[in-house]
């Protein structure tokens, strides 16, 4: 939220920069700091700060910077260069130190700050006739914090994106404490990790322009598409998660995860687009909110998942049918209640 405030008074550039800078410094520095439990705590804090600052600002860019017929597919590149990111440190990460991860991409997160110093300009209409057809009339900035729980539409995005999360950050925190325990897989195989990242990316960028193509000579409504897309994102992956913890082949197990993750970047042309619909000049903060509320499954996630699998014995199932159940709950709420036009 403070993100997305900050990138609203001072502008995206300078926020994103600032963001980058922190996390990545953060990183670099932690394994100087590690022998010391309080200096490695005030690390975490810092890239959680640098990161909490990054996506808000990102959507605050595309919202003012990206036309409606061509948003679909800049959250799905968006998306699916996060999944690169994630491909790359679990291929990567299994064969180094553990300090030389941490020295490399926070390195790489400096180098970067200084590409986007130097190539990223951030352009400002000077007059209010100049503004493109894409940018939002609708320039009041003095919108009511109320305002941002108040509108059903707005929840809907909030609850798909806590549905969406749900999912992921149990894939995130247990696939490979799964594959190992439960389907046998060694060091070498965790390395299949990697594979629903890749699906991911992949689907998140052909999502996106399949959205875009829908919107722009389909002639479809862009509410229609959003729903579609969400619906997609959703359903998909809470069908194959439950498909996937019935299976006890390794191979087997990473297929139907890895279709559970590219079903899963159907959000990025569905959900995650629509803030700049309904919002756009506050997309910054609309997505600040939901991926706040996002965040929580991250935190209930680990010791849940810990004690239904304790409680059942072993049996993972329950684990999944939960998130199955989350997944379909967030596709109804949203597709009920969503909306593409301004609320705000």
């Amino acid at each position: 939220v403070i993100g997305a405030c900050a990138a609203n008074r001072f502008g995206g550039k300078s926020v994103l920069l600032f963001a980058v800078f922190l996390w990545s410094v953060s990183t670099t520095i932690t394994p100087l700091l590690a022998t010391s439990v309080p200096a490695l705590i005030f690390c975490r804090v810092l890239l959680g700060l640098g990161e909490g600052l990054g996506l808000p600002t990102i959507f605050h860019i595309f919202a003012h910077n990206v036309p409606m017929e061509e948003r679909s597919r800049a959250f799905g590149y968006l998306v699916a260069a996060g999944s690169v990111g994630q491909t790359v440190a679990s291929v990567l990460c299994p064969y180094m130190s553990w300090q030389t991860g941490f020295y490399l991409f926070g390195t790489l997160g400096l180098f970067w700050v200084l590409i986007w110093v130097l190539f990223y300009s951030e352009s400002v209409s000077s007059a209010h006739n100049e503004i493109p057809l894409f940018v939002p009339k609708v320039t009041n900035p003095n919108v009511r914090w109320s305002e941002f729980v108040c509108h059903w539409p707005l929840w809907a995005l909030y609850i798909a994106h806590f549905a969406m999360n749900w999912s992921n950050y149990i894939i995130m925190q247990w696939l490979p404490t799964y594959l190992a325990r439960n389907l046998g897989a060694n060091k070498e195989s965790i390395s299949l990790t990697a594979v629903p990242y890749i699906v991911n990316s992949c689907v998140g960028i052909f999502a996106g322009h399949f959205a875009d193509t829908l919107v722009g000579q389909r002639r479809w409504t862009v509410l229609s598409v959003r729903r579609l897309m969400t619906s997609i994102g959703l359903l998909g992956p809470g069908i194959f998660l439950l498909a996937f913890c019935a299976v006890d082949n390794l191979l087997s197990a990473v297929v139907f995860v890895a279709i559970s993750m590219g079903l899963c970047a159907c959000n990025s042309a569905g959900h995650l687009s629509n803030h700049a619909d309904i919002a756009p000049n506050h997309a910054g903060i609309t997505f600040a909110i939901s991926n706040t509320m996002a965040t929580i499954p991250g935190i209930l996630c680990g010791p849940l998942t810990a004690e239904l699998v304790t409680t059942s014995h072993g049996r993972w199932f329950p684990v999944f049918v939960l998130a199955a159940g989350v997944n379909f709950t967030g596709a109804v709420i949203y597709y009920s209640q969503s909306s593409a036009a301004q609320v705000l």
